[in-house]
């Protein structure tokens, strides 16, 4: 019984570390695609709307993210309704966005700070990492949330298993 608990969380480390690396990538790339983008129309045309421009880089980057989380992180816990899928990751994603937006706005209008630096790192580094904190544990835990039962790790972990005592006794979650 230890041991299949060991083993079921030695599994669960594997397979979230793997997601972790994938998002990393796939957030990596949606961090090049926001800030360039946001550079572009800070720079240009978005000069004295400096949060909109926050808002339409981010949308872009969302839209990325989508089809790459979606068929390369979390391939493996796509479901068979893609509308709901995409419908909760842009509502999570649109929060993580808001969260982005959020420390820009309070760097720019609450504190002052209307640098090109002071917009970047207050929505596209302070604001991306802990809106991307809270896109993973909800787009790994609400959005993509198909059954374990696919990874080899997890294979049979609802099925009955012998207990030191002879009893059997379910495992569960």
């Amino acid at each position: 019984m230890i041991q299949t608990v060991f083993q079921r969380v030695q599994g669960l480390v594997a397979l979230l570390w793997r997601e972790v690396a994938k998002f990393g990538v796939v957030g990596g790339l949606g961090w090049v695609i926001d800030n360039g983008l946001f550079t572009l129309l800070w720079h240009g045309p978005m000069s004295d709307s400096t949060l909109k421009a926050r808002v339409i880089s981010s949308s872009v980057a969302i839209l990325f993210s989508w089809f790459a989380n979606r068929y390369w992180t979390f391939r493996h816990r796509r479901g068979d309704k893609p509308w709901r899928e995409f419908f909760l990751f842009i509502v999570m994603s649109l929060i993580g966005m808001g969260i982005a937006v959020g420390c820009q706005y309070i760097s720019r209008y609450v504190l002052g700070f209307e640098t090109y630096a002071a917009d970047f790192i207050s929505g596209g580094v302070i604001g991306l990492i802990l809106g991307t904190i809270f896109r993973f544990l909800t787009y790994r835990f609400f959005v993509f949330t198909e059954e374990l039962d696919a990874e080899p790790e997890f294979a049979h972990d609802h099925e009955l298993v012998e207990a030191k005592d002879g009893h059997r006794e379910a495992v569960r979650d």
